[in-house]
Parts: structure tokens; C-alpha cells; sequence
């Protein structure tokens, strides 16, 4: 395949599926995509998509849908969701491939795709590129998305099928390639499916009862936190966040909300930054609510992450 320049993938104008209820939407126009109906080669069906290597990616798109995944290591919901995205590009045994992007390490492929906040979904088909959604959800919504995309795929002639090296676009044999998923503590396996259908009250309460019994339980505290900010999120839309924010910038809970925005975007910096600069003009109340939502952000993105320690240290120093 020819390697396209990075700056050539210009992804911006795509087509707005709106969760695929305008079933009907098509690609930007032109003629359909030649090839349909051919086998290709690939070295696997889950592939990882750079700025370097999106033209490729562009050009495998042509005769087979590629279904794009922008995540980052840090993200909770991305855990959730990309096994979903890898057992169902399985499932459909080649018809459709599945490329995934770290926004942290590929900063043009995020800019192109317009990724406010991550997970974001999209598929390129023929070329040309399919806004899907946001956020984890279900797998049998998932599911369905990958049908539409099918369909609108074979609208534009994208009917190829993938083939791997060592069969393993069989649907079964994927599938059974897949590493077992480990067993899950009771009130973990209940929030984690709660989350899955969108359910963030009971997941708040499955962890919060986790922490009850066991108040040293990371993975409740980490989980918690994460699943607090989608609930924070959850209805919500970026316009409609960011507007109360600039309408409102000494309005704590706005500029919370639009911290949590920023965060769950990948804009961590801003999101610390955000909330840092906001903190001396506060009353103690404020402080304190400042000061717990930073906390429990560094248990979203992670204890470890290289962003939290310097982050810590300018809250320390603005306490004390």
C-alpha cells in the first residue's frame, strides 16, 4: 500500500450519523468505491492506526469498512469499550477491520476525527469518513452500528472481505482466540454491566458498596471515579458545556462540568490547569470541592499517570 503523508488526511466534514438514526446518511459524494467483492490481504483484523500509517488505513477503506477506535491508555471507558470493538471485528469475520488509535500518541488522527472525548468511534468507507458515537456503549448497540456501517458500506460498493495470513478472520476462531476475560469481584461484574447499558446510578452504588466492604479495593476507587464522570457527562453536550462555562467563568459547577470535558477529551493539562486557576478565588467550601474533584480525577486518568505528580504539588502549595 502507498504511504499518504499524515497532513493529507484531512477528516474534517464527515458525515454525522447522529448514532445512525439517519440511516440513509452516505459518504461525502463520489463515485463508489472500486474493488467490491475482492479478498484482502491484512496482517490482522485488528490494526494499529498512526499518523504516520492512516494512509493505508485510507486506502484499505476502499474495499473493505474500517471501523476506528480513538482510546488512550488512561481511559476507563476505552477499557470497556475496545474489547467489544475487537470481539464483534471478529464476529464479522473480515467484512469489516478495526484500527485503532491512541489520541495520546497520534495528536493529527485525533484533531482530523474531531475527538472531543474518548472513546469516539468513527468508520471510514471508501475513503471517506463516518462520525458514529461517543462513550461505551452496549455491545448489542455496538453491534448494530457495525450493520449500518455495512450497509451504508455496500451502498458505496466497500463489500470486500479482509483475510489474514492465518485464517483468523473465521469468526469461531477468533473468537476463540480471544484471552479469557478474568473473573470479576460480584459488585465489580455488577457496576461494570450496569455501565454497559448505561446504568451509572447502580454502578456508582455496586462500587460505593465494594469501597463499603473493603475500603483499600483500588480498582472500586478507580472504577468509582471514572463512573462518576460519565454520570457527570452523561445528557450532556459539548456545545452545551462549554457555552455554560464561557457564559459563566467564575461559575464553579460550570467550570467543573467543563474540566470534566476536558479531561475525558484527553485534554488533561487544561483540565488540572482549569481547575487550579480557579482555586484561590474560592470560599472554603469551594476549595474543598475543587480540591476532592482533582483528587478524584487523578484516579480517572490514573495514579501513575506523569501528569498527576506535578499537578499534586501545585494543589499542595495552593493549600498551604
Amino acid at each position: 500500500m502507498t504511504n499518504l503523508p499524515p497532513s493529507g488526511v484531512n477528516l474534517r466534514g464527515a458525515v454525522d450519523l447522529s448514532s445512525l438514526v439517519n440511516r440513509a446518511a452516505a459518504p461525502a459524494p463520489g463515485a463508489p468505491a472500486a474493488g467490491a467483492g475482492v479478498p484482502v490481504p491484512v496482517p490482522s483484523l485488528v490494526l494499529e492506526g498512526t499518523d504516520a500509517n492512516f494512509g493505508e488505513v485510507l486506502e484499505l477503506s476502499m474495499t473493505v469498512p474500517v471501523i476506528v477506535d480513538l482510546w488512550a491508555e488512561w481511559c476507563g471507558p476505552c477499557k470497556q469499550l475496545t474489547p467489544v470493538l475487537e470481539k464483534l471485528t471478529a464476529e464479522f469475520g473480515g467484512r469489516i477491520v478495526l484500527a485503532k488509535v491512541d489520541v495520546d500518541s497520534n495528536p493529527q488522527l485525533s484533531q482530523a476525527f474531531a475527538a472531543q472525548s474518548i472513546p469516539t468511534v468513527a468508520a471510514v468507507v471508501g475513503g471517506q469518513p463516518v462520525q458514529l458515537f461517543s462513550g461505551a456503549i452496549p455491545e448489542a448497540q455496538v453491534r448494530e452500528v457495525f450493520e449500518r456501517v455495512l450497509e451504508l458500506a455496500a451502498q458505496h460498493g466497500v463489500t470486500g472481505t479482509a483475510q489474514t495470513p492465518a485464517g483468523d478472520d473465521a469468526p469461531d476462531e477468533a473468537a476463540e482466540a480471544l484471552p479469557a476475560e478474568p473473573e470479576l469481584p460480584p459488585h465489580h461484574r455488577e457496576a461494570f454491566e450496569a455501565i454497559e447499558r448505561g446504568d451509572y446510578d447502580v454502578a456508582i452504588s455496586e462500587y460505593s458498596t465494594a469501597l463499603a466492604k473493603d475500603p483499600r479495593d483500588q480498582m472500586a476507587v478507580a472504577g468509582l471515579a471514572q463512573v462518576r464522570l460519565l454520570a457527570r457527562l452523561q445528557g450532556k453536550s459539548i456545545a452545551e458545556i462549554r457555552s455554560a462555562a464561557a457564559a459563566g467563568p467564575d461559575e464553579l459547577d460550570a467550570q467543573l462540568l467543563v474540566a470534566d470535558l476536558d479531561l475525558s477529551g484527553g485534554h488533561v493539562e487544561d483540565a488540572f490547569d482549569r481547575l487550579l486557576t480557579l482555586f484561590p478565588a474560592q470560599d472554603a467550601a469551594g476549595k474543598n470541592t475543587i480540591r476532592e474533584r482533582i483528587l478524584e480525577l487523578f484516579q480517572v486518568v490514573g495514579l501513575e499517570d506523569p501528569r498527576v505528580p506535578p499537578t499534586r504539588s501545585r494543589l499542595t502549595a495552593l493549600l498551604y
